[in-house]
């Protein structure tokens, strides 16, 4: 300094350094949003504690055509959905609060190009109501908890129950046997002994 004055290269050297704070708090605060949106984003197993996420949430968290299924009743294509053809084993989770609904066991192929099976893990878990839609008359096959669309029920004497439940993928993760434990689903693994 000259005589209490700021010369011009210490007014160059000190809008540098509030520039390299400013950059440096912006910088900052875009890595906590990011993380904080990732771990939002990854919510893994079932907490029957845990509130159901908000339609704005699941807008930002779903694949547009997740939330086109599970909260306009959607309908996907048959055979051109992920998990048609899925002979894996494991569990099927609502893609809402992976509250788990279905298993491998209970899958069977019908020939309709959707998931199919012959029963959920219980019917507890389901809220089932007239659908008068597209000029049909059928039974529409909610989860309880989430109230997500799942797909429709019929009456099948080919099934083992009696009962097909034809369901969207999209309205499904789903768990390998693999991945069971590691995800906190091992009090599900007895359902997926042979019967």
């Amino acid at each position: 300094m000259n005589g209490g004055r700021i010369t011009s290269e210490e007014k160059s050297t000190l809008s540098t350094y509030i520039g390299l704070v400013v950059v440096t708090a912006l910088a900052a605060g875009g890595i906590y949003f990011f993380f904080l949106e990732q771990k939002e984003n990854e919510v893994i197993g079932f907490d029957p504690n845990r509130p159901v996420p908000s339609d704005a949430t699941l807008k930002r968290r779903l694949k547009p055509e997740q939330y086109h299924v599970v909260r306009e009743s959607g309908t996907q294509m048959p055979f051109q959905n992920e998990f048609w053809n899925n002979d894996r084993f494991g569990i099927y989770v609502d893609v809402i609060t992976n509250e788990p609904l279905f298993t491998s066991v209970d899958k069977y192929d019908c020939g309709l190009g959707m998931p199919t099976f012959s029963k959920p893990i219980s019917k507890d878990l389901l809220v089932e109501t007239l659908d008068n839609s597209h000029e049909m008359q059928r039974t529409e096959v909610r989860a309880k908890r989430s109230n997500a669309h799942l797909g429709h029920v019929f009456a099948d004497p080919q099934s083992p129950s009696g009962q097909r439940y034809t369901l969207n993928s999209a309205a499904f993760h789903f768990i390998p046997v693999e991945r069971m434990r590691l995800e906190h689903y091992e009090a599900y693994l007895p359902l997926l002994e042979k019967k």
